[in-house]
């Protein structure tokens, strides 16, 4: 049974916004946590905080646009390890009636991209990155949106090290502007589509 579309108490949200990472504060400001930053600058700039509860995440439920004219909004940041972020997107998009795969924005780092370097796709493979693995095999999808963040690939032999530890002041501030610029996607997506975030940042940096 599909987990969109299903009725339950409450009005349904239009959108679920992940950004993934890892919790603890030895990962904040990690390359794999750069999703975490952008779901908590977007609480920042529509004045919420993201809170504990249920579904193994930090939430925060708000509205994107001109009141009247707004969407229902869910940003999150699953509290699972990387590894194990679908259980908390399947939990959420139950209970907040998320109508299907393309309402979910997934936030997160790119080995296939340089640092600083923003993507926007709809669907397509998994580059091997635990988190979307574990977010499709939840959703039975991979047609959810993604908003990519470049973190380069690591120096031979670094392996998993390099996207846990801490980054270099120099491509630290590329991280930064790319959050940014990631927060201000998810915002376009959600007011004028995917296609139109994807000619803004799909483009040769």
């Amino acid at each position: 049974m599909s987990l969109f579309g299903r009725t339950g108490k409450g009005a349904p949200f239009d959108w679920l916004v992940v950004g993934l990472g890892n919790p603890g504060p030895k990962y904040i400001g990690t390359r794999h946590n750069v999703g975490e930053d952008v779901v908590k600058l977007l609480a920042e700039r529509h004045r919420e905080q993201l809170k504990g509860g249920r579904d193994n995440a930090l939430t925060a439920e708000t509205r994107f646009g001109a009141p009247g004219n707004d969407e229902r909004v869910v940003l999150s940041f699953p509290i699972t390890y990387m590894n194990e972020s679908g259980q908390a997107v399947g939990a959420q998009v139950r209970r907040y009636r998320i109508a299907s795969v393309d309402r979910i924005i997934v936030i997160h780092d790119e080995l296939d991209l340089d640092p600083g370097v923003l993507r926007v796709k709809q669907g397509g493979g998994l580059a091997g990155h635990n988190g979307l693995r574990s977010i499709t095999a939840h959703t039975k999808s991979q047609d959810y949106l993604r908003v990519r963040i470049g973190v380069g690939k690591p120096p031979s032999g670094a392996g998993k090290n390099y996207v846990l530890s801490k980054v270099p002041k120099s491509e630290r501030e590329r991280l930064d502007v790319a959050v940014v610029d990631a927060a201000d996607a998810v915002e376009l997506i959600i007011s004028d589509g995917v296609e139109a975030a994807m000619r803004r940042y799909n483009i040769k940096q």
